[in-house]
This record gives structure tokens, C-alpha cells and sequence, in this order.
């Protein structure tokens, strides 16, 4: 009996350290283990879409910093603010002791934090496939079994729903979706792509160019999109870009001017596409109005 007692108590030992600090561990974008002794109490998040993932599946609280961009939910603008993707304040960042840092795959100050003994973990959504990925990392890192799918779940049900918002008339419009003036397009792989896809569009910008590519601005005027999605910020300047007086786009008032609370929404790939499928769906049906009235007015 007692040499039986000898070699079961390892064994219980070990079961009750397991069951007091079951730990998590999970493979990061960069392809690294990385391994919590638990759920974290303490997280920073470098990228916004990371900081609206987080407080989605209800880890808001546990928040103690995150990058200058991140504004949404309310609760998180009050937060320390440790700069941005290329700036990330080191210092500031190791003074709120954090538990974990979430930050994009793309971050440059993962090498540095890792130094100084601070646990990273790198996660950059880029594609739905991606955006269902993080999901359930994060839900893991949150200690939350299947918090990951249900926000996937819900995620696929909205953007179905958005589909469902665009008319016969308006499906197979080509687009041109226009993320920053230089110009940079999003392209039909990346996030934004998959979502005008999904909505029945037809992007200007094939796969083969990339996921954001910098266009020259005539490939725009000699795809002769039917509809451009663009911020209000640059909108009103689109038809005094030279040959863009001609695309139908313009021509025809099918021009979506996004406020920057809106692309906020349509940049993250995250807990809001569902949101940013309404957006563009809108846009895609608005088109076709607009497009009549402005033929109307024309006879």
C-alpha cells in the first residue's frame, strides 16, 4: 500500500499544479509557441483590429494599453496610448506590465519587448480566413472555448445578411475601392476584396496584383469602374484627377464618400465586417439610384 501511495503522488501533484495553472499555449503568425502561465489579466494591443477582438469576446477590462488608432469601444479611448506600428513607445509599454502584448505580425518592436521579458504574441488578420484564425486565438489567450466561432458565426451571418441588402440591378457593378490617394486599391484578396465579392461586386484590381496594391492612376480610367468607394476626405478631388472626368463612375455620380468613422469600420479586419459589408452593400444599392436620377436629370 505504501509503495503504491510512493507512486501515485507525482502523479497527483501533477494534477492538481495542472488544474491550479492549466496555462495557455498557442502558435503565433510568426510560427512561435508561445506559452501563458494563464489567462492573462494584463494585455496591450498594438492594432486596432486586435483591440476590437479582445473587447468583443469580452476582455475589454483586462486592457491596460493600446495603440494610438484604437478608439473603438468608447472604453478604450480613456487608455494609454503607446504609439503605432512603427513608433511603439518600449518604455510606456513595460511600465503597464502587461501579461501579453498583442500586436501585428508586421510590428517592429517584437524583437525589443521579447528582450525584456515581456510576452508577445503576433497576430495580422489580412483575409477572412485570417479574421476566423484570430478569433479563435484570441478567444484562447481570453480562456474562452468557443468564443472564437460564435463571433465567426456571426461575423458570416451579417455579411450574408449585407448580400442579401444588394439588388439584382446592382450586382456585377465593377468597383473601384481606393484606400488611400497615392492611389492604393484594395485589391480582390484582400479582406475588403472578399466582402465586394461576397456582395455580388466586381473589383478593378485582380488577385494578381496583390491585396493593397499602388496603381497608376490611368489603370483606373481604363478600367472604367461603374461605382469608386472613397473617403470623404478625398472624394470631392476625384473628378479634377486628370482623365477621371471620364470614368462612368464619376460621370454617372457613383461615388461612395465614406466619413472616417466609416473607414475606420471598412479598414479593420475584425469584429465590424459585418458592419462594413452594410456599408459597401448601401453604397452598391445607393448606386443604381443615384445613376437614374442622374440620367433623369440628364433627359
Amino acid at each position: 500500500m505504501k509503495m503504491i501511495w510512493c507512486w501515485a503522488l507525482p502523479a497527483l501533484m501533477a494534477m492538481q499544479l495542472a488544474h491550479a495553472a492549466p496555462g495557455v499555449t498557442l502558435v503565433d503568425d510568426r510560427g512561435v509557441t508561445v506559452r501563458l502561465d494563464a489567462s492573462p489579466a494584463r494585455i496591450v494591443t498594438l492594432l486596432p483590429s486586435l483591440t476590437e477582438t479582445v473587447c468583443e469576446l469580452g476582455g475589454c477590462s483586462r486592457l491596460v494599453g493600446t495603440d494610438r488608432y484604437s478608439n473603438h469601444p468608447a472604453s478604450v479611448r480613456s487608455l494609454p496610448k503607446t504609439g503605432g506600428l512603427d513608433d511603439a513607445n518600449i518604455e510606456l509599454i513595460a511600465s503597464l506590465k502587461p501579461d501579453v502584448v498583442l500586436l501585428a505580425l508586421s510590428s517592429r518592436v517584437t524583437d525589443r519587448l521579447e528582450s525584456l521579458g515581456i510576452k508577445v504574441v503576433a497576430l495580422e488578420p489580412r483575409t477572412y480566413k485570417d479574421v476566423q484564425r484570430v478569433a479563435t486565438k484570441v478567444a484562447q489567450i481570453l480562456g474562452s472555448a468557443d468564443g472564437g466561432l460564435r463571433l465567426w458565426q456571426r461575423l458570416e451571418a451579417q455579411v450574408d445578411a449585407a448580400a442579401k441588402m444588394v439588388p439584382a440591378s446592382s450586382r456585377g457593378l465593377s468597383v473601384y475601392y481606393e484606400v488611400d490617394s497615392a492611389p492604393y486599391a484594395a485589391g480582390e484578396s484582400s479582406f475588403i476584396g472578399e466582402t465586394l465579392t461576397r456582395l455580388g461586386a466586381r473589383n478593378i484590381v485582380p488577385t494578381s496584383l496583390g491585396p493593397f496594391p499602388k496603381l497608376n492612376p490611368e489603370y483606373v480610367v481604363r478600367a472604367d469602374p461603374h461605382v469608386i468607394m472613397i473617403s470623404q476626405r478625398h472624394s470631392a478631388a476625384v473628378g479634377a484627377r486628370p482623365g477621371w472626368d471620364r470614368i462612368r463612375a464619376v460621370r454617372d455620380k457613383r461615388v461612395c464618400a465614406f466619413t472616417s468613422e466609416q473607414g475606420d469600420v471598412l479598414s479593420r479586419p475584425g469584429p465590424r465586417m459585418g458592419e462594413a459589408a452594410q456599408i459597401m452593400a448601401r453604397c452598391l444599392r445607393d448606386a443604381v439610384t443615384a445613376a437614374a436620377a442622374a440620367s433623369g436629370v440628364a433627359r
